[in-house]
């Protein structure tokens, strides 16, 4: 989009709808937003939440543009207040050109909280909202309505939303909603200045979902037969997606008693030949790590997401972190093989996980997803996902034996993997405990140790990660070779620096780009080559200790200069990180830069 005139500077365009939890923020936010994502717009949507039903503050901000949005950004150039305490909160926040819409009738907007350059658009939403129902949530139907005249965006595409929301309600409902909207733009439109913006749109029809949809979405394009889960945020997506659509696609889904039972049940599944997943957060996940080791000493293919919030304990139920790192690699106890893949955006959750599927079952272990509250659970507007991308490979199984016994389930093998039987093959009778075992699968704990098979079994197991790192991708920088700046980033901090990036080349600023998605096992070489290139190097994660740095140091044995961290709860804005990328190129001084 473009602006005709001053009133808004030419970039991406931010809405911010705040309010209380049950005044109805998210209907308004994402009814705008699918509404942009069909006009051929792109999207980027986060709802910062509280974990209670009613009171608190929430407020979702979209972020609009023609082209890639990478994140929420930081100010907004419209901000639609459900109540007094936004104002209060958000007010100075909207940039000079934009606007406030309220209910005039119920919250006051003096000029001191009014920033210069700012538009007045008080609306009287309760008495336009009580022609079309008594239900207060109207009022927020109304302000969309106006909000849609005052940008200057095609009120059509948003009645088409909300025709589509409704129609399951029946046509009264329907017509009230529609009748609201179109009171409250045809109320801006005789008593304000519309801002002059003039949206690109192609109508290009884009997906639009969070990161959990993907998750799911690759589940089900994956071959996943069996998922299990017990709801905890933000992870519980996963399980509101594919419960309604799963069984459709032949996929068994299991709302479980507890997280132990939904590991458990998983293993299980992936031990009797279905691919298999759970979900959970970091709470959840360490109810799981026991059952995690057990996949790992049975070779049993399972894939564990775990959706990182806030922590420790219960922590921050609806706020994003990256603190689980390291619980990661150390979920369950002893050495064993294991995946842990970051993915970094919406697209990238769903490929890594039909790949996680695939490197659950060639390399027989558990594979761990690490996503966030960030990216699991904002909207976002994505190109269409290439299914012909989308390969099963259910590794090294067994051939038929003449049935006289003696199957090696656990064979010691070069590469670690042993061929692989489910429980009913014929002549493949094996055992699957929890103890060592040899390649049988005979336990060799129970009455003595046996030291020799131990190391053999454990030697054969460990050398499925020498496999694995022959064959995973070689990790890669993206940008300019000789740039002045190299970033590190895991997971969502990914898209905040997507962001600063495209700040920092306009600007005529060198910098690239290393983001870790395959985190264990790890590439140590190639990424200590590519920070030994680095002229300056600054890592962007959302924890208190620097966990991905650490871990880089540790395997490594280099140290990252220049570190920005955040842990409050909400994620990144790229002014923060514009902002610290201009002062460390400026010559900071300061060998760690933290966000507080």
């Amino acid at each position: 989009m473009s602006s005709q005139t001053t009133a808004l500077s030419p970039r991406k365009v931010s809405v911010r709808v705040g309010g209380a939890a049950g005044d109805g923020i998210a209907s308004v936010a994402e009814t705008l937003a699918k509404a942009c994502s069909r006009q051929g717009l792109y999207v980027f949507a986060y709802n910062s939440y509280q974990s209670v039903i009613r009171g608190g503050h929430i407020n979702m901000q979209i972020r609009i543009g023609a082209k890639k949005v990478w994140s929420q950004g930081d100010q907004c150039d419209f901000l639609v207040a459900l109540n007094q305490d936004t104002i209060v909160r958000h007010a100075k926040e909207v940039t000079p050109g934009g606007g406030i819409i309220y209910n005039k009738e119920k919250i006051k907007l003096d000029a001191a909280s009014l920033p210069k350059s700012v538009s007045d658009f008080g609306i009287p939403s309760s008495a336009i909202a009580n022609k079309f129902g008594k239900s207060p949530i109207m009022q927020n139907t109304v302000a969309l309505g106006a909000l849609s005249f005052v940008m200057n965006f095609p009120f059509e595409a948003v009645k088409d939303v909300i025709v589509g929301t409704f129609k399951k309600k029946g046509d009264a409902v329907v017509n009230a909603n529609v009748g609201a909207a179109q009171a409250g733009f045809d109320y801006a439109k005789e008593n304000f200045k519309q801002v002059s913006l003039t949206w690109e749109v192609s109508n290009k029809k884009r997906m639009f979902l969070t990161g959990n949809q993907a998750i799911a979405l690759g589940a089900v394009a994956g071959g996943c037969k069996f998922y299990s889960a017990y709801p905890m945020t933000p992870a519980s997506g996963i399980l509101h997606w594919l419960a309604p659509k799963g069984p459709k696609y032949g996929v068994v889904v299991k709302q479980c008693e507890d997280e132990i039972a939904a590991m458990n049940m998983a293993v299980g599944a992936g031990h009797a030949g279905a691919r298999s997943m759970t979900g959970t957060s970091g709470g959840g996940f360490s109810l799981m790590t026991e059952a995690v080791g057990l996949a790992a000493m049975i070779e049993a293919p399972v894939v564990v997401v775990n959706c990182m919030r806030g922590g420790p304990s219960t922590g921050l139920p609806t706020k994003t972190e990256q603190g689980d790192l390291f619980q990661a690699i150390g979920a369950s106890q002893g050495d064993y093989p294991k995946f842990i893949i970051a993915p970094a955006t919406v697209e990238d959750a769903f490929y890594a996980t039909t790949e996680a599927l695939n490197l659950a079952e060639i390399y027989q272990c558990p594979v761990i997803l690490l996503s966030d509250l960030l990216l699991s659970e904002h909207y976002e507007t994505i190109d269409d996902l290439d299914m012909a991308k989308v390969k099963i490979e259910r590794g090294e199984w067994a051939q038929a034996t003449n049935g006289n016994g003696g199957f090696l389930r656990y064979k010691n093998t070069p590469s670690g993997i042993s061929p692989r039987a489910i429980p009913g093959m014929a002549g493949m009778n094996y055992i699957a405990a929890s103890d060592e075992h040899d390649e049988e699968g005979v336990v060799i704990s129970d009455v003595f140790t046996d030291p020799a098979k131990r190391i053999v079994m454990m030697e054969k197991r460990m050398r499925k990660m020498e496999t694995a790192l022959k064959n995973m991708p070689e990790p890669k920088v993206e940008g300019p070779a000789n740039a002045d700046l190299t970033f590190i980033t895991w997971g969502s901090t990914y898209y905040v620096v997507r962001d600063a990036i495209h700040r920092l080349e306009k600007e005529g600023v060198k910098v690239n780009h290393l983001n870790i998605k395959y985190i264990w096992p790890f590439k140590a070489d190639a990424i200590a080559k590519i920070i030994k290139s680095a002229k300056k190097t600054f890592i962007v994660e959302a924890n208190y200790t620097g966990q991905m740095e650490k871990f880089i140091r540790q395997e490594t044995g280099l140290s990252i200069a220049h570190h920005l961290r955040k842990y409050d709860g909400e994620p990144f804005g790229p002014d923060q990180v514009h902002e610290k990328t201009k002062a460390l190129l400026a010559g900071a001084k300061e060998p760690a830069l933290a966000a507080r």
